[in-house]
């Protein structure tokens, strides 16, 4: 990385973390760019020339907690054993990540918000085929390790991302030991289905 993309890269992480603090505040819909501009002191010019859009901005908050949320998946990664105990390991760092992330209750109104330009529409289409291949990953190690039976990874890869979904939307209000047990369930129902026949 050159000198200017550094200065950009740095400027975009100064405009983001001062517009997290009112996204985690007021929510994603009631802060506007106005808002923005003010907590800042950057000009509105300036944040669409390092964003587009109030989305594209958000959507970089998004992404930098996914690559938080990889890291420490990845420091604690080998501490499980087998692929089994890694999708309930996977199932316990949602629901803590989820229920203790500053950014969720914004990220469900952007999710679920009104229709995205075509640009955003691609962003959030990529990262959640991040997430699908990371499904298939784990799911790949449990096929070559003999814990779960030969399957159609790419479906189950799905079905597993569409599980963490809308268990992420269903688990909302509820207390954690309750949403941590209603994960774990999921992850056991999910493995069960999955699980090779002890011959």
């Amino acid at each position: 990385m050159n000198k200017k993309q550094l200065q950009t890269e740095q400027t975009k992480k100064k405009l983001a973390d001062a517009s997290k603090a009112l996204f985690v505040q007021k929510g994603y819909k009631a802060t506007s760019i106005e808002d923005i501009v003010a907590a800042t002191g950057s000009s509105k010019g300036n944040i669409y020339y390092h964003f587009k859009s109030k989305e594209g901005l958000f959507l970089y908050l998004i992404d930098e907690w996914d690559r938080e949320w990889e890291a420490s998946w990845a420091a604690k990664e080998h501490l499980y054993r087998t692929s089994t105990e890694k999708i309930y390991g996977l199932a316990e760092q949602l629901v803590l990540d989820d229920m203790n992330h500053p950014l969720t209750k914004a990220a469900d109104e952007f999710f679920t918000g009104e229709k995205k330009e075509n640009d955003i529409e691609e962003r959030i289409s990529l990262m959640f085929e991040r997430h699908i291949q990371f499904n298939k990953q784990m799911i790949e190690q449990g096929i070559e390790s003999g814990e779960f039976k030969a399957d159609n990874v790419d479906h189950l890869a799905l079905i597993l991302e569409s599980t963490i979904i809308g268990l992420s939307q269903m688990s909302r209000g509820m207390e954690p030991e309750q949403a941590l047990a209603l994960y774990r369930q999921a992850a056991s129902v999910f493995l069960h289905g999955i699980a090779k026949d002890k011959a």
